[in-house]
């Protein structure tokens, strides 16, 4: 179901706003460097409280405020000879951001014999989504065996150490961490947009980016049609500090100051409306930046462009460089290691200020944490700090503690060597505001579930239940994601008695506040049945997604099967559904999430059909984690 049609105030009003993008970008070309010289003096260039993980609310120092001198970094001591066995474990949990710079940190130092309080001492890496891990750090990390739960607490921003302790766990963690390097969160784009639009040369404000996402004819003025509408990436800034860092400039630019931002804007009505509107320029959200890279490389790779996907994107520094230099992944977990694409990423640093992402380091402060681990983490740190330590930092794609890049990352990455303006994150009244306040600003959704069950649904899996069953546990407790205003369905699919796509639509999209009780219900009715109509069914629903199109939805499917195509009589080809989704592409595009479920999914047709789409391909083929994978999925929403 679709909202009303437009009123003629309501399209005054987006065109009125649409102008106004335009007298930015042309006052632009003529007071541009006036403009960026009174930001430099009004954000200036400090970003110590960021380095140290200051939860402060940080403005920038004036520019002639003197510089401090550049830190000496100490050698490392590695001891004479290792300590007794068993060597004290250390737990090191990252960001998926910055999982490479401590997993290196890591190895390094167990490469040299290590001697704290008598006994050797082993770092062992782990990483996590930010989000989840200050979930998790919020209550103890219970879901873990205790000799299994992180000794050090390694976010790659120092907002996530305020949102855990906030959330309940001040017992657990400390209010400050200590940064082992940084990387400035910008807004990337393929080198001729940034050309084309002149940010290479003049970078924008906050306010200006936001306008121009929201211009939908920023390309046909600057004569590439081509380039489509203006394409926003952003990750949820309830999983990724780039989100939290997009919703906060977001936030900052409608309430005047990036630098000044409170919690008291936050909650001011004409803001959020304002915001509201920045949010409807956003195609769809992702887990992390690697997801909008690796999507966008796959535009080139097919012979397109990275235009097809993307205008710009809010990651950090260090992913730029991994993109430049050949390095993308599909699920942050897993790299890809390729030639460096063609069309380069600039990274672009907005005149009035942008967040720095800080990698603060906690020893964690629990139960489970005794004295020698406690010890033998702070001496990783004491390593992570040191001159052999601060190389690894360089070297990994990230600013060391003296704002120092590698030559060859800054070059590859095409980074500032000093950029103005860097800001530490608001104190965490702020960001939990912001995370509190996005449900309600973010784009609603237009989505459809759609569920194979076909007759090996009723397989079971080793926690004893269905496939079917868990499937319908975990879509369940995915409706927990959505608010108010979101329109949600849900549509199952097999073949028998000559029906092609039977049951069909069960539950029809419309809003979840009026429809929850009967989508569970029909949720609670599906059965397996027999044959697995796939294409038939992706080319059908997305053409039923097509018809209803709202272009301030996020129009969408998710696709969840665990099997091949199989049908009794004749149906659509793999041609034919995968046509379907370019020709919307298109034209009323319909991202189709695709979720292989279980090990007889077919895998590369489940990722055929979310790369048509421009959505994103979630593997669930281990079923026991399809609670954990559709919970990441929704977070596209």
């Amino acid at each position: 179901m679709r909202d009303a049609p437009e009123t003629v105030p309501a399209r005054r009003d987006r065109r009125r706003i649409r102008e106004e993008g335009r007298r930015r970008r042309q006052r632009a070309l003529w007071i541009g460097a006036a403009v960026a010289v009174v930001a430099l003096l009004a954000v200036g260039g400090a970003v110590t409280a960021a380095m140290l993980g200051s939860q402060g609310g940080t403005t920038a120092a004036p520019a002639e405020t003197a510089q401090p001198e550049p830190i000496v970094f100490p050698s490392d001591e590695p001891a004479p000879t290792p300590g007794t066995e068993p060597c004290t474990t250390v737990r090191a949990l990252s960001s998926f951001e910055n999982a490479e710079m401590v997993s290196t940190l890591a190895e390094a130092y167990n490469a040299e014999p290590r001697n704290v309080d008598g006994s050797c001492v082993t770092v062992v890496a782990t990483k996590d989504k930010s989000g989840i891990a200050a979930e998790e750090a919020a209550v103890g990390f219970t879901e873990l065996p205790e000799d299994e739960r992180p000794t050090l607490w390694i976010p790659d921003a120092s907002s996530w150490l305020g949102i855990a302790r906030e959330a309940g766990g001040s017992a657990n963690v400390p209010e400050e961490g200590e940064s082992i390097g940084s990387s400035d969160i910008v807004l990337a784009m393929p080198e001729e947009l940034a050309s084309a639009i002149g940010w290479d040369e003049e970078p924008p404000t906050w306010a200006d980016v936001f306008a121009t996402a929201d211009d939908e004819e920023v390309w046909n003025d600057l004569d590439h049609p081509e380039w489509g509408e203006f394409k926003l990436g952003k990750t949820s800034p309830l999983v990724a500090s780039s989100g939290e860092a997009a919703m906060l400039a977001s936030y900052g630019a409608a309430a005047g100051s990036v630098a000044e931002l409170s919690a008291d804007d936050i909650a001011d009505d004409e803001i959020t409306d304002e915001v509201r509107q920045h949010e409807l320029a956003t195609s769809h959200y992702m887990a992390t930046p690697e997801h909008f890279l690796w999507h966008a490389r796959q535009a080139e790779d097919k012979g397109g462009s990275a235009a097809d996907f993307l205008s710009a994107v809010i990651v950090d520094e260090k992913s730029v460089w991994d993109y430049n230099r050949g390095i993308t992944s599909r699920d942050g977990v897993t790299r890809i290691e390729s030639e460096p694409p063609a069309e380069q990423l600039v990274p672009i640093y907005p005149t009035d200020g942008f967040y720095v992402a800080d990698n603060p380091a906690v020893v964690l402060t629990g139960a489970w944490v005794d004295e020698a681990e406690a010890a033998a983490a702070e001496d990783f740190l004491r390593f992570a700090t040191t001159e052999e330590g601060q190389a690894i930092v360089r070297e990994t794609g990230y600013r060391d503690l003296n704002r120092e890049l590698d030559p060859g990352v800054a070059s590859v990455g095409a980074l500032a060597e000093t950029p103005r303006g860097g800001l530490a994150f608001p104190e965490p009244t702020v960001v939990v505001a912001m995370h509190e306040a996005f449900p309600d600003v973010r784009k609603r959704a237009n989505v459809l579930f759609l569920v194979d069950v076909s007759g090996s649904m009723g397989d079971r899996i080793s926690t004893g239940a269905t496939k079917l069953e868990a499937a319908k546990a975990a879509i369940s407790q995915a409706l927990d994601h959505f608010a108010d205003g979101d329109h949600v369905g849900l549509a199952a699919f097999s073949e028998v008695d000559a029906n092609p796509l039977a049951p069909g639509e069960v539950s029809a999209v419309d809003d979840i506040a009026d429809t929850r009780d009967r989508f569970e219900a029909a949720l609670a009715k599906l059965q397996p049945i027999e044959w697995t109509p796939l294409y038939e069914a992706v080319d059908t629903f997305a053409k039923q997604q097509g018809d209803d199109y709202d272009p301030d939805r996020i129009n969408a499917i998710v696709l969840l099967s665990d099997g091949r195509n199989e049908t009794e009589a004749p149906s659509t080809t793999s041609a034919q559904m995968i046509a379907t989704l370019e020709d919307l592409h298109h034209t009323t595009p319909v991202l189709v999430f695709t979720l292989a479920y279980g090990a007889d999914a077919d895998v590369k047709t489940l990722q055929s059909i979310s790369s048509a789409t421009g959505a994103h391909y979630y593997d669930a083929t281990d079923p026991t984690e399809i609670d954990e994978v559709l919970g990441d999925l929704v977070t596209s929403f």
